[in-house]
Parts: C-alpha cells; sequence; structure tokens
C-alpha cells in the first residue's frame, strides 16, 4: 500500500506527472486544470497504451490533503479491485 507519509510531495505535480505500479496495479497522478488527477489501470502497458475504457479516474483538490485523498483512494481501489490486478500482474 501506498503511504501518505513517504509519497511525493504536492509540488512535484505542479511540473509533471507521477506514475507508478503495485501488484499488477498500475496508477498515474497528474496536474489538470480542475484539480489532481488518479488514474488507476491494468498492467502491463504504460497510461497512454492502455484502452480507456481500463481506467479508473478521480479529480482531487490541487492541495496537500487533496493529495493525502489520492493516496487513499488508489489504495482503495487496489483493495477493492484485487481480483483484476491478480489477474493483470506479471508472473
Amino acid at each position: 500500500m501506498l503511504k501518505k507519509e513517504t509519497f511525493v510531495p504536492i509540488q512535484f505535480f505542479k511540473k509533471e506527472a507521477y506514475t507508478g505500479s503495485m501488484m499488477g496495479m498500475r496508477y498515474r497522478i497528474k496536474k489538470e486544470e480542475e484539480g489532481l488527477e488518479a488514474t488507476v489501470y491494468p498492467e502491463p502497458y504504460c497510461y497512454e497504451a492502455t484502452p480507456d475504457e481500463q481506467k479508473t479516474k478521480e479529480v482531487f483538490p490541487f492541495s496537500e490533503e487533496g493529495r493525502e485523498q489520492a493516496v487513499d483512494w488508489i489504495n482503495q481501489q487496489y483493495e477493492e479491485k484485487i481480483e483484476i490486478w491478480e489477474s493483470a500482474r506479471r508472473k
């Protein structure tokens, strides 16, 4: 699980998107006009190569609180859709 205390600081998102993966689930957080957009999608492809219908997105305020909410949401998505991530996981 991602930890809010050690996750990328909010200032990072002013410049670029952050991507990562967690046991079959990939995630991306990026600053957009409406706020901080978090996206989760299955492995193995990068964000751009994954079909939109496989992506789940949520927008949070562009703030420290929004960053923490995004981390919580990503962790929640992992737990709620664990079967998807396990089937996508590279073995």
